[in-house]
């Protein structure tokens, strides 16, 4: 009887172990996207995270300076001072006020940006000449990809949408005094196109957006407890996310998925792109409700 047990130990050995290293093959590239860690923005509020995925090669300035106080602890603590129901979330103010700013100078505005063929656009609508879908998970609107072959730089113009989960900048009404508060849109809101800078877009979180206390200020105000950049954190910090991927063939089916279901009423807001984690980490933690990468 001794061989028998030997050979069914082994064989469960071997059982046991082609989970674990069927679990920690890597996404399929083509259809997840791994986000980058230096660009990726979590936000601890009172209500929970929120994780952002930002642009710098849409908002340079922006995206630098958001990163900059972050890593400053300029963020720490501060309310969501204005939250208005169907419209959005606003903080970054020092003063709780609405009047407040860093010690930084202002920025120069970068409501749009110029897209190259580096930067691969995915079109969900095409209204009125107008060419809306994402920049990885940005929504946006942008001229043709033909017109890159007549302009100078071989770049067309673009800028983002404010649909549910972008970040942007607040200001003034001049339209160069940007400097640290941002709101985070809990509800498409296109009017703000080409008038605020767009710098991110929440990949996880959105729920804890929608349920920060609404107020001119709230009477009870949420706040964010600590704002740091992902690539600053320990890795048990860190959640192993990944979006799906934009310019595949996933994504292209999820749009006409939504397309259909909403028929003449579709926008390119109606599109949430999947955010999940992969089946590589023996224990999860606060990602533990995103679910696994199929």
């Amino acid at each position: 009887m001794r061989p028998f047990f030997v050979a069914f130990l082994a064989l469960g050995l071997a059982l046991a172990a082609a989970p674990a290293a069927f679990a920690q093959r890597p996404p399929d590239p083509e259809r997840w996207r791994a986000l980058d860690l230096e660009n990726t923005l979590y936000i601890d509020t009172t209500k929970g995270r929120i994780v952002i995925e930002m642009y710098p090669e849409v908002a340079p300035q922006h995206v630098e300076r958001v990163k900059t106080l972050a890593r400053a602890r300029f963020y720490d603590g501060q309310t969501f001072f204005r939250v208005i129901d169907g419209f959005m979330a606003q903080t970054g103010d020092p003063l709780n006020s609405g009047e407040g700013a860093s010690q930084l100078p202002d920025l120069q505005q970068e409501f749009l940006f110029r897209r190259g063929a580096d930067m691969p656009f995915v079109e969900a609508s095409f209204r009125g000449g107008a060419r809306q879908g994402f920049y990885k998970t940005l929504p946006i609107e942008t001229q043709p990809d033909s017109q890159m072959r007549v302009t100078r730089d071989q770049r067309v113009s673009a800028w983002g949408l404010h649909c549910a989960g972008v970040a942007a900048m607040a200001r003034a009404e001049d339209p160069n005094s940007a400097n640290s508060q941002f709101f985070i849109t809990r509800a498409p809101y296109p009017s703000l196109d080409k008038r605020y800078t767009v710098w991110g877009r929440v990949v996880f979180g959105q729920s804890t957006v929608n349920a920060i206390q609404v107020g001119e200020p709230p009477e009870n105000p949420d706040r964010m407890t600590a704002v740091r950049v992902a690539a600053d954190l320990p890795e048990t910090e860190r959640a192993p996310l990944y979006v799906m991927r934009t310019d595949g063939r996933d994504f292209r089916e999820l749009i006409n998925e939504v397309r259909n279901a909403r028929r003449a009423d579709f926008s390119v807001c109606d599109v949430e792109i999947p955010a999940r984690v992969p089946q590589d980490r023996r224990e999860r933690r606060w990602w533990s409700i995103i679910p696994f990468i199929p």
